[in-house]
């Protein structure tokens, strides 16, 4: 009996042993490594996304000890911080691709998800104003008592005004959670949270690692436009704004050509009447 259960322990041993060189092993032969958190991800999800990203980077997941003994493996000081973000629900994305880059993927991977009450808003959630599917009918009074403000048209019922709904940080009630999804607002996504970043090559840990390249583009959208026009301003010649100065001064020197005749001729009365 004894030899059967050290037989048994050993063996464990051995596929535990293993299973942590297989992921210190893929962690040293990689650009990034990134420590994520899987909860709330339902495995439909959790496999589609693993489908997705399999050309871009391999997603492993291993119980927290293994996690920790893979990091130890490593056998660098630089790495061990992130010990402490390892937790029961996380996986281990490693990846050939520059970590943001990396970060960028895991956003676009995520699925928008209908609100569940007692969840805790992120952003401020809107109404937005426009005609909606919903009949006319109990779904009337469930948003007045939102302080929405309604039509009927064609049939249908349509928001006359925008209305924020939940504020930022505020928890989302039974009623707001029916309503988004009777109105179809999905103001969740679920997916692959980046928890901890490591550069293996230039062994730099980050976190708190936010990816929203809609929102960059705009933001520097907005800045090169109001950039712009502080170049032109302080007339400073690139290609960008070498065609507005051109024009400008082609403006202005059209102006000045129309005042010169008048000044002409009055300089001449002016002679006139001294002779």
């Amino acid at each position: 009996m004894k030899t059967e259960q050290t037989q048994t322990i050993r063996k464990s041993h051995e596929i535990k042993d293993k299973a942590v060189k297989k992921l210190s092993e893929g962690i040293k032969n990689a650009k990034t490594f990134m420590i994520v958190s899987i909860k709330s991800l339902p495995s439909p999800q959790f496999q589609s996304i693993k489908k997705e990203l399999r050309e871009h980077a391999k997603i492993e997941v291993a119980k927290k000890n293994i996690s920790i003994r893979a990091i130890k493996e490593l056998k660098k000081e630089s790495v061990l911080p992130l010990e402490k973000y390892v937790q029961d629900n996380c996986a281990f994305v490693i990846s050939d691709l520059e970590g943001f880059e990396l970060a960028g993927l895991l956003v676009k991977n995520k699925n928008p998800v209908f609100a569940k009450a007692g969840q805790v808003a992120n952003e401020d959630i809107e109404v937005k104003a426009g005609p909606t599917s919903l009949a006319p009918g109990p779904a009337i009074s469930e948003l007045g008592a939102l302080g929405i403000q309604i039509a009927v048209e064609d049939g249908k019922i349509s928001i006359r005004q925008p209305r924020v709904v939940v504020r930022k940080g505020e928890k989302i009630t039974t009623a707001v959670a029916s309503l988004l999804q009777k109105l179809d607002i999905k103001p969740f996504t679920i997916g692959l949270e980046p928890i901890a970043l490591y550069d293996v090559k230039t062994e730099k840990i980050y976190t708190d690692i936010k990816i929203d390249s809609a929102k960059a583009s705009e933001d520097l959208k907005i800045a090169a436009g109001k950039s712009l026009g502080f170049a032109q301003k302080i007339v400073y010649y690139c290609r960008e704004t070498i065609g507005y100065l051109l024009a400008k001064a082609n403006s202005q020197g059209s102006a000045l050509n129309k005042l010169q005749p008048a000044q002409t001729n009055t300089q001449l009365n002016t002679e006139e009447e001294k002779q």
